[in-house]
């Protein structure tokens, strides 16, 4: 975002990206309660105009005769499956979104842990080296021209 705000030249680009940036920043920076209002009123608009829709095309129904009516009758359910998807999406803003994780306060868990630290020594270890570099390498070969016979 910032890239297409520095390539910006003149006021017809710099339109353009308020346009176009600035609508997904502020989404992005929304709260949730804001997050949750918008999806309520997706939903409410959407329920809303396919109820419109449904209401519309039964009531068209009753002034027309025969397959006209049936031809209108059909096309409500067009209406009804719209007003159905509104709320669900009513359903899914309310129950589904969530506030963000909020770290749970464990200062206490750590003042306790800390008081408990401060009476403790560790014990003293010994030292040992675990280095064999000042010793001679035990080897297959070593010293097995001792035991061969020297009267060759």
């Amino acid at each position: 975002m910032a890239e297409q705000i520095r390539r910006v030249q003149d006021s017809r680009d710099l339109k353009r990206v308020a346009e176009d940036v600035l609508p997904q920043i502020e989404k992005f920076l929304e709260s949730y309660e804001e997050k949750k209002l918008r999806r309520v009123r997706a939903g409410v608009i959407t329920a809303a105009s396919g109820l419109g829709a449904a209401v519309f095309m039964i009531l068209m129904s009753a002034f027309l005769p025969g397959p006209d009516a049936e031809a209108l009758l059909g096309i409500s359910g067009l209406g009804i499956a719209a007003f159905l998807i509104g709320v669900g999406l009513i359903v899914n803003a309310l129950a589904f979104t969530k506030p963000p994780k909020v770290l749970e306060d464990r200062s206490g868990d750590a003042r306790l842990q800390n008081l408990l630290d401060t009476g403790y020594t560790p014990p003293q270890l010994k030292a040992q080296t675990t280095s064999n570099l000042g010793q001679t390498p035990n080897s297959v070969t070593e010293h097995t021209t001792l035991h061969l016979k020297s009267d060759r």
